[in-house]
């Protein structure tokens, strides 16, 4: 049996996190439903209350998070997983209704893998979960030959392509 797709989301609107809860459970997902930033970091072992989990505890397969919250921001929850040694290799999605191309880039920069702007689609959700499983099956398959982003032939699209955020890949597809 196929290991369930998990999904943790971060919103401190009431009314998005149920949208984006069932738009992830119609498309066959496990969420987990937090209303805040420092929620999530509870929920991840991110909190000073507690020491980090180990990754395989968690079976968190992508954190999807609202940019704009109260306390802690999404960019913030991002940064913090992106500088954790065992959690940084958990995608992280930002949700905003703003599309601001400097905080856009800005999430890219520190590790976003995609930033989407409100009102979030079915079709978003389902191409999310595609790529990720990709990525995952990749990764499990590369796990024998590890190769920096670095390492990889700059001529070789194929093989750097897949690792660029679908943002900029479909930014480049558009030149």
């Amino acid at each position: 049996m196929a290991q369930e797709f998990h999904v943790l989301a971060v919103d401190d609107s009431f009314v998005d996190r149920k949208v984006i809860e069932r738009l992830l459970k119609v498309s066959s997902c496990k969420v987990t439903a937090v209303e805040s930033a420092g929620r999530a970091l509870q929920y991840l072992g991110l909190d000073e209350e507690r020491g980090p989990v180990e990754f395989d505890e968690l079976k968190v397969n992508l954190v999807i998070t609202d940019y704009s919250m109260p306390e802690m921001t999404g960019y913030d929850l991002l940064k913090r997983i992106k500088g954790s040694q065992k959690l940084r290799e958990i995608p992280v999605v930002i949700m905003s209704s703003e599309d601001i191309q400097l905080q856009v880039n800005r999430c890219l920069e520190e590790g976003a893998e995609e930033y989407l702007v409100k009102p979030v689609k079915l079709s978003d959700v389902l191409r999310l979960r595609d790529f990720i499983l990709r990525e995952k099956a990749q990764r499990e398959h590369n796990s024998g030959k590890r190769k920096s982003r670095d390492e990889l032939p700059a001529s070789d699209s194929t093989n750097s392509d897949h690792r660029r955020p679908l943002s900029k890949r479909r930014k480049m597809a558009q030149h």
